[in-house]
């Protein structure tokens, strides 16, 4: 019976039309089945939003634990703010403006230490200034006369507000004490205009600032001790992040061209985007470190624009791995013939200025000066002089003698036969040289930024003579086995 069941389940009635065709019949659903039907798909619909919503939030958190953490110090911030509303002898301190205290933690805390400290010293010299400007006008006005009094209190609020305006439209002014000048024209505006009303504006006043002091102080004794996140250390990482990215962009970029390694090099080409895209971030973080005390290797002096150099030299050479990468996904494409002529000092070029910029990334990740950059740099020069020389052996590819169609030319360790090779497809080769060129000299540019932010921030010395001896022994045989092949070309 359930497999008869079963069967009559499964048949479907057809009924045929005017012009030969069939339709299924389908037995029509009630309102109400219609209605549950498209109540369950919103719901299972929003249910599974959250769910993905929580699965996103859930990762970020594994990933990066310090976001928690800041949630955590809010947290506990707010909660040691509030005893001063909800316990009698601290709310009888600072009166009924115990909630300014409250406000001051909401506005003022950041997750990291300098932007934190920027924040709070900001509001308090705003505040501060603002008061003592608001109590004086309002003294100037209450002698003025009734009559007066509020154009005497207009023009002020009018002027200072104005000015205040015009001063955060300054560059140097906007980077160091824009949310001051902010807070400076709302407590200007509140306390003076408050003062036409009330009676008792010295008390408002200082309430006010004594809150805001409260709420401030304890923002920063909660950001300092409890697993602190300094704004120069995440510059200082950034920076070598950035700047190992960079390094695996060029090796990836010249490997994906020469040897067709799509998969690894396609993950290391990726990063110099990351490069391009970090200005602002490390500009805020300049402008935060230069507010936070000495911590770890970092004194209160560090010299945190020359970091803001760095990452120019570094935006410097990601927009010549840009270019790059466009030519080699380019519809012209060079010939196999140029490719494998080129090939050898390409990859020589790229690996020395990777391991260049790696060197320097080490230099500053370790705060100490390297020993073997010279000898990085010179192999890297060796390089682009060899490829160099590779271009100019070109020539022949283009305007051919007679006289050597039958034989083979000697270009350092290779034999190409003279064949001529269309100029289109000379060009994509002779760009991609050029731009690996280009990238050595400013990679020396970088050089010259890193060593002047180990001269200013008295960078360690670190004599490793087995690292730099290595290095020499690596660099000789290539001057010899150059060296060689003049001879041998003199020779014939």
């Amino acid at each position: 019976m359930a497999n008869g069941k079963e069967v009559f389940e499964g048949v479907e009635w057809r009924i045929r039309v005017a012009d030969g065709s069939s339709e299924a019949l389908v037995p029509a659903t009630g309102l109400a089945t219609k209605f549950w039907q498209a109540v369950k798909g919103l719901i299972s619909g929003l249910a599974l939003k959250v769910w993905m919503f929580l699965k996103k939030a859930w990762d970020m958190g594994a990933n990066d634990p310090r976001k928690v953490i800041h949630c955590i110090k809010v947290g506990l911030a707010l909660t040691i703010v509030s005893l001063f509303y909800f316990m009698r002898p601290l709310y009888d301190g600072v009166g009924g403006n115990a909630m300014w205290a409250i406000m001051t933690v909401v506005v003022v805390f950041e997750p990291t230490v300098g932007a934190t400290l920027y924040k709070c010293l900001n509001r308090i010299c705003g505040t501060f200034l603002a008061g003592f400007l608001a109590v004086g006008v309002h003294w100037i006005a209450s002698r003025s006369g009734d009559r007066f009094e509020p154009f005497v209190v207009g023009a002020s609020v009018f002027l200072l507000a104005s000015a205040a305006t015009f001063s955060r439209l300054i560059p140097s002014v906007k980077s160091l004490f824009d949310y001051g000048a902010m807070i400076f024209i709302l407590t200007f505006s509140f306390v003076a205009v408050s003062g036409y009303r009330v009676d008792k504006l010295f008390d408002l006043a200082h309430q006010r600032i004594s809150t805001i002091i409260i709420g401030t102080s304890l923002c920063v004794l909660v950001i300092m001790l409890v697993c602190p996140i300094w704004s120069g250390q995440e510059l200082h990482s950034l920076i070598v992040r950035n700047m190992d990215k960079l390094a695996d962009s060029i090796d990836g970029c010249v490997k994906q061209c020469f040897t067709n390694n799509n998969e690894e090099a396609d993950k290391k080409l990726q990063g110099y985007k990351c490069v391009l895209s970090s200005k602002g971030t490390e500009e805020s973080m300049a402008n935060f470190a230069r507010w936070e005390p000495s911590h770890g290797q970092f004194n209160f002096r560090h010299p945190w624009k020359q970091y803001l150099k760095i990452g120019a030299s570094m935006r410097s050479c990601a927009y010549c791995i840009e270019t790059l990468s466009s030519c080699i996904s380019s519809e012209n494409q060079a010939a196999e013939s140029i490719k494998k002529h080129l090939r050898s000092s390409c990859l020589k070029v790229s690996s020395s200025s990777s391991s260049a910029m790696r060197e320097l990334a080490e230099t500053i990740k370790t705060m100490n000066k390297s020993s073997t950059i010279d000898l990085l740099v010179g192999e890297m020069n060796g390089a682009v002089q060899e490829l160099q020389n590779d271009l100019k052996s070109l020539s022949y590819l283009l305007n051919p003698s007679p006289t050597l169609e039958n034989k083979k030319l000697e270009t350092g360790s290779m034999e190409a036969t003279a064949t001529v090779v269309p100029l289109m497809e000379i060009i994509p080769a002779v760009t991609l040289a050029s731009i690996l060129i280009e990238t050595a000299a400013r990679i020396e540019a970088l050089v010259d930024a890193v060593e002047e932010l180990a001269k200013l921030a008295e960078f360690t010395v670190n004599d490793d003579k087995s690292k730099q001896s290595k290095m020499k022994d690596k660099i000789v045989p290539n001057e010899e086995k150059n060296e060689g092949a003049m001879k041998a070309l003199q020779r014939v």
